[in-house]
């Protein structure tokens, strides 16, 4: 029995992958992403370890929470469950979250690629409802509340109550839209190019008074410190949080009007990366005249959430995730 494996949670994320233990919590956390090498596209990297090597081409497999690549998808996942279980031949029992605009096809595509990654159950729950469990809010509470969800490549919005999801927005601006527009700001005030790690750096730090990143001068090659307002980098990133607030907006017109009200008093609350930028919380408020608070650990509620259905297996069958 021992080599059938763990029962894992897999958050599989576009910009990471993290993997839930029972009783351990989360024991992996890495970028998802695949290094191929140039010449010859054999791959030589996944994960932490890919980011760290600059000698070949990184792609990132996973879109929206579904493979965009299924065969790199299919090996990065098989690699990071082995690197959990540290053997070869172990087929853990696996919950996954299937994004709320997922198709019948997209939901196959997923079980077969766990499958095919040596999962021996796959089990998957509504991505809205693992973020929502992952940042506190309960299963049995029948008023209405929203999650905000802002991930690499996209923002994803719920209502829910209880066990159900109500309504459901999305737009592609998430935390990628939201560097490439601070990017797009650097060159335009400073001349100077601000590569993604940086972006991000800006916009993860950007706390108190000021943020210090390293810009390249395309004229000469060379890396200069620019220090830039942290009301600067907010400013910039204004027309994605501006699609997202209304991407909010309009799902929250979509509810039951008993539900809205329930909004109006409870409110939303902002998970995934981009929940990290400053100002978004207040910028989302004034939107849509309702509380808005940040999980307390954003970046990990996906994970978390589904955890807690794979200790609580009977919860993923009332969640609609169903088995397979």
């Amino acid at each position: 029995m021992r080599l059938l494996g763990r029962d894992l949670a897999m958050d599989l994320g576009a910009a990471s992958t993290r993997i839930y233990v029972k009783r351990k919590g989360i024991v992996l956390d890495e970028p998802s992403v695949v290094m191929c090498d140039d010449r010859t596209g054999k791959i030589v990297g996944y994960g932490a370890e890919a980011v760290a090597d600059s000698g070949g081409r990184t792609h990132w497999p996973v879109s929206g929470g579904l493979p965009a690549d299924a065969e790199l998808a299919r090996r990065m996942i098989r690699y990071f469950l082995r690197k959990v279980h540290w053997h070869p031949y172990a087929r853990p029992r696996l919950v996954m979250a299937l994004p709320g605009d997922s198709t019948p096809m997209d939901r196959e595509a997923l079980q077969d690629i766990a499958y095919e990654a040596d999962a021996r159950t796959v089990h998957l729950v509504p991505h809205a409802l693992a973020a929502a469990l992952g940042a506190g809010l309960s299963p049995a509470d029948r008023t209405g509340h929203m999650v905000i969800d802002i991930g690499r490549d996209a923002a994803r919005i719920a209502v829910l109550s209880g066990e159900s999801v109500v309504a459901t927005g999305s737009v592609p601006y998430g935390g990628q839209a939201v560097n490439r527009a601070i990017a797009r700001f650097v060159e335009r005030e400073h001349g100077l190019q601000l590569d993604d790690r940086e972006a991000e750096s800006a916009k993860r730090h950007a706390h108190d008074g000021h943020v210090v990143v390293r810009a390249r001068d395309p004229g000469t090659g060379r890396e200069r410190e620019l220090t830039l307002p942290v009301q600067h980098i907010f400013e910039a990133a204004g027309q994605p949080v501006e699609s997202i607030a209304r991407a909010a907006m309009e799902t929250v017109e979509r509810c039951p009007a008993e539900l809205a009200a329930d909004l109006g008093e409870r409110g939303a609350v902002l998970v995934g990366g981009g929940a990290l930028l400053r100002g978004l919380g207040r910028r989302l408020r004034e939107t849509l005249c309702m509380p808005v608070r940040r999980a307390e650990r954003p970046l990990e509620c996906v994970a978390l959430g589904l955890g807690r259905c794979m200790g609580e297996l009977g919860l993923i069958g009332r969640l609609r995730g169903g088995r397979t």
